[in-house]
């Protein structure tokens, strides 16, 4: 979520809150509209309460699913790193092919893919180095116990990797359906509505503007938050970025030329493949 833009949609919204009702504070009589407070204030806790209930569930639903994306996006890297280490136990050049699509493919997670997820493009598409990595793996011969090994790891890791994937992806279109989204902004309009026939002549205008300016302030941040974490992938202060792909890459790419490995990278920077 972009912080300017929240801000500035915030202080919209308490000025026209504001406005509205010094609006109508001019034609409101003195004590309000309502003959008995209590009772007006009683109703308003119904509708607040109401609201607040709804929005609490819906938060946790969008913040587990938040979650998850965060968690998928760090174990899929993980994996990532575990899978490369393994592919060193492949008999050459398999072991060579496989580290090096491996990159690619983070590289691809953290470059175009991560795009697309912002963009909300990314859909149920396969990466395209996982094919890949699929067919060299075809190619795979085991015949020592070391390889045997390895084989059998790889295909769990494989699964792993997958999960966690399918877990990040998870969030990146929302999980919140229309009709929630409708039923909060029709809950806020009629507490808004409420509020106004607080409007009273005889109470000091700073006084009426910090009633409902409080009130709209509050829910205007509470429904941008709730879409911040409808939309984890969108930049800004709270949106997933891939830090920890990245990070494992660093270490592999580190670990590899401690150790002298020299694996040909079939792509670019960004995960798109090149010309061999």
């Amino acid at each position: 979520m972009n912080v300017v833009w929240g801000v500035l949609v915030t202080a919209a919204v308490v000025a026209i809150a504001v406005t509205a009702m010094l609006l109508v504070r001019r034609r409101s009589p003195d004590g309000g509209w309502f003959a008995d407070g209590d009772r007006a204030a009683g109703v308003f806790g119904v509708l607040a309460t109401g609201f607040s209930v709804l929005l609490g569930f819906i938060v946790f639903l969008a913040f587990t699913s938040y979650d998850q994306s965060r968690t998928g996006a760090e174990t899929e890297a993980l994996v990532l790193g575990q899978q490369i280490q393994t592919a060193q136990f492949f008999a050459p050049p398999a072991s060579a092919e496989l580290t090096g699509k491996l990159v690619c493919y983070g590289r691809s997670v953290a470059g175009d893919e991560w795009d697309r997820l912002r963009a909300g493009t990314l859909a149920d598409s396969v990466n395209p180095w996982a094919l890949e990595l699929f067919r060299t793996l075809r190619t795979v011969r085991p015949d020592a116990a070391t390889e045997q090994s390895a084989y059998d790891k790889w295909l769990d890791q494989t699964s792993t990797r997958e999960e966690a994937r399918r877990d990040r992806i998870h969030g990146a279109e929302g999980v919140i359906p229309s009709p929630l989204w409708i039923v909060l902004f029709f809950i806020a309009g009629v507490i808004f509505v409420y509020t106004l026939f607080f409007a009273d002549r005889g109470e000091r205008p700073v006084v009426q503007a910090l009633l409902i300016g409080s009130v709209s302030a509050v829910i205007a941040t509470m429904l941008m938050l709730l879409y911040a974490l409808d939309h984890p992938f969108d930049p800004g202060m709270g949106g997933l970025d891939p830090v920890a792909m990245e990070r494992t890459l660093q270490i592999m790419e580190d670990a590899l030329d401690a150790v002298g490995t020299d694996v040909p990278v079939p792509c670019s920077a960004d995960g798109t493949k090149t010309a061999q």
